[in-house]
């Protein structure tokens, strides 16, 4: 039992990753980001183990089950989690499923190589992150890595206007193609991305020292390399 104080992450998860219908369509709405390079970062880096927190369909998580010993896929949603398991299947391979969030995951066994998670950290306010971030530290071994992608802003705060004007103008037409206006205005409404000063004392007083940093040119996307010490 979670104490009562604790966050549902499961009412801030956002309705629509509940429903096995928008599930079976979010492959198509999210694209098709290819996780190779992200799989051969943490080979590089001697990962065996890894906990993917907020695996969603299994984009990440079904392929790094090819390349490791070990792949725990952990999402909130039991609709993802059926998804998942159906493409492991698939694939002909092994993943662990977990319905937990970063909050109430409770690792079983060694500790992990590393954690990698992608586009789910925003869901929680920046109390929770840092939370969260905490947590991660506890289930990783020292030297363990933490592989982070997200909507993180890098932009000048003073610009706020004129940059999510921008974003929203750039959405798509068709929702079932991707992410429309409508799409990135809710999210700047009501997810918790957060700006990357912000962010990275959190993941420094978590334990973690900052490997690589990349963000591209919009500065809405951040990618992290992290080492616990």
């Amino acid at each position: 039992m979670l104490p009562t104080w604790m966050l549902d992450e499961t009412a801030h998860a956002g309705p629509e990753h509940l429903d096995p219908g928008f599930v079976a369509g979010f492959d198509r709405k999210q694209g098709y980001p290819d996780p190779a390079s992200d799989i051969e970062l943490l080979a590089g880096r001697g990962v065996r183990s890894v906990v993917d927190l907020g695996a969603g369909t299994g984009q990440f998580a079904v392929p790094a089950a090819a390349a490791f010993d070990r792949v725990v896929a952990v999402d909130v949603s039991p609709a993802m989690l059926a998804h998942l398991g159906e493409r492991a299947r698939a694939a002909g391979v092994t993943v662990e499923l977990v319905q937990a969030g970063f909050l109430s995951y409770s690792h079983a066994g060694e500790p992990a190589d590393a954690v990698y998670t992608r586009h789910a950290l925003h869901q929680l306010p920046d109390f929770w992150k840092v939370v969260a971030l905490h947590r991660i530290a506890g289930l990783l071994r020292p030297g363990g890595v933490l592989r982070l992608r997200d909507l993180v802003y890098d932009f000048p705060s003073a610009t706020t206007e004129q940059v999510m004007d921008g974003w929203v103008a750039g959405g798509v037409d068709d929702p079932s193609a991707g992410y429309t206006g409508a799409d990135y205005a809710e999210h700047v409404r009501t997810e918790h991305s957060t700006f990357r000063w912000l962010l990275e004392p959190m993941l420094d007083h978590a334990g973690f020292d900052l490997a690589d940093v990349e963000y591209d040119d919009a500065g809405l996307f951040g990618a992290y390399t992290c080492v616990l010490r």
